[in-house]
């Protein structure tokens, strides 16, 4: 899925909407992700009205492209901020969460069966409907049960109902699911627990050891809960797949102060033994340290799927390194429709080169045939553009990045700056590609800014140099070489070389010599 995500607002209104199909058209999308809202689908409890989605639906299918519909149900980053206002101003019938004073929040409460039961019972409706007007096209692929579920700013619910629950023991499914999955429990997980006892039963506290981050495993667990009820409900009536997304953690931030118990790596265990109605779980991923979230979404063997990522000439790479790396199932910078001219944003470069390659793509995944590369970037904006080396059918690949960081400001007007930087502010130069192995000795080369190298695995084998390379694209899905680069091009048959600033395809062979 080759996707943007709508801003929060932009599909509750299609006349605001549909100018911007044109948008999404030119960066080369073929899924859109989109909101579908609580207060909007039912603005009078038990009264349904779907004309907005429906007309969102027929627009996509107009333009070709997919849905992916994001549940703005009991939760939206946290906050209960999209429930119908006969939900927020019956506070005696749907309770809040309480902090440690006793005072409101504006985050439902997952303990309650009233809340439950409405959010239940509106979705079951969405998917009853979907299945209705979309079950024989399936333009609608995916849902998104709430979005970014997590405390903030404290740990944990302190309603009266909470403590008692947090008083009592665990609860039997999660110890028994923790003690069968013992050997391959998230480790930041399996230390806690172990170094508080290891004990397979007992509270909260007995278990886990005092603290926020038992705090944030107690509500993880009731969270996960409430959204698997409402999941069932709606695959009850119409089985799409379901996902849910997380807001990530900050360097050193506690619980409480990060949107807290909401479906993070540390809590997958968690999530996955309350919630088995969710098929995968996904990362928002905002923050520059993107291959590091992405390789902790993988870790347990959990599908990735990036829903929202920060909007910027970085996206480019990001849905190679990600497809490419991880087999992700797709991409999805957020506030898509913000772009300006999108012909000339690399994300578009980027989406019509791997719709070129999608075939090989398909063909390639899960068969270790296929690698990704690009900076490794820290969390405070640290490249580390050193050369990295794979191992891919049988040779050694060096892969060294060429463009200076930081690159020219403004280099996408319609970027959304990280926390605290300002849309002129420099940013990275677009680096990084994806290698296919075709055959033994064949390769696809795509990406931009990078140089190859090729050389055996094991020294004292015979030499790897390159018998050809060609430049071109996939045209329905047969290669359409447009230029033979065995000169200046490839260093007189030294490496091969994908340029700066320009997204491009090389289909390579090797041969081997002493």
């Amino acid at each position: 899925m080759l996707g943007g995500e709508l801003g929060n607002s932009s599909a509750s209104s299609l006349d605001y909407l549909r100018p911007l199909w044109t948008t999404l058209r030119a960066l080369r999308l073929n899924t859109v992700l989109a909101p579908v809202y609580w207060e909007l689908v039912e603005p009078t409890e038990g009264r349904y009205n779907f004309a907005t989605l429906d007309t969102l639906i027929r627009d996509a299918r107009a333009n070709n492209m997919r849905l992916v519909l994001l549940w703005f149900g009991s939760w939206k980053n946290s906050m209960s901020s999209y429930a119908p206002s006969w939900v927020k101003t019956n506070q005696a019938r749907f309770p809040r969460t309480e902090a440690t004073r006793g005072q409101g929040q504006e985050i439902l409460s997952p303990f309650s069966d009233a809340n439950l039961q409405a959010d239940a019972r509106a979705f079951a409706a969405l998917l009853r409907h979907l299945r209705a007007v979309d079950g024989a096209r399936h333009t609608v692929l995916m849902v998104q049960v709430e979005n970014e579920i997590g405390m903030i700013p404290e740990a944990r619910d302190h309603s009266a109902i909470a403590d008692s629950l947090f008083a009592q023991p665990v609860p039997t499914a999660l110890m028994t699911y923790l003690q069968a999955h013992r050997d391959s429990l998230a480790p930041e997980l399996r230390t806690r627990w172990d170094s508080a006892g290891g004990k397979s039963l007992g509270t909260w506290e007995t278990v886990f050891g005092h603290g926020l981050h038992t705090d944030e495993l107690f509500m993880a667990w009731h969270l996960a809960r409430y959204t698997e009820r409402v999941a069932a409900a709606g695959k009850a009536e119409y089985p799409l797949p379901m996902f849910v997304n997380a807001a990530l953690i900050r360097p050193g931030y506690l619980p409480g102060r990060y949107v807290s118990a909401g479906p993070l790596p540390h809590l997958i265990d968690v999530w996955r033994a309350a919630a088995p109605s969710i098929d995968f779980l996904s990362p928002d991923i905002y923050f520059p340290n993107f291959v590091e979230w992405a390789m902790k979404y993988v870790r347990s063997g959990n599908p990735l799927f990036i829903p929202e990522a920060r909007l910027s000439p970085q996206s480019a790479v990001q849905a190679l390194y990600a497809i490419g790396a991880h087999n992700a199932m797709g991409f999805s910078p957020f506030a898509i429709e913000s772009v300006r001219e999108p012909e000339r944003h690399p994300l578009a470069r980027s989406y019509e080169m791997i719709t070129q390659l999608s075939a090989l793509i398909l063909a390639a995944q899960g068969r270790a045939t296929m690698a990704a590369v690009m900076p490794v970037v820290a969390f405070d904006g640290a490249v580390n553009d050193a050369p990295q080396r794979i191992e891919l059918a049988g040779f050694a690949l060096t892969v060294t990045f060429e463009g200076a960081a930081p690159a020219a400001a403004n280099a996408n007007p319609g970027a959304i700056p990280a926390d605290g930087a300002s849309s002129g502010s420099a940013t990275q130069a677009v680096r990084g590609g994806i290698i296919i192995a075709l055959a033994p000795d064949e390769f696809i080369i795509a990406g931009t800014g990078i140089v190859v190298t090729f050389a055996p695995v094991t020294t004292g084998d015979p030499l790897a140099g390159i018998l050809s390379a060609q430049e071109g694209r996939y045209v329905d899905g047969r290669w359409a070489p447009t230029r033979w680069l065995n000169g200046d091009q490839t260093h007189q048959g030294r490496h091969i070389r994908l340029e700066p600033n320009e997204f491009s395809v090389q289909r390579v062979k090797l041969y081997r010599y002493r």
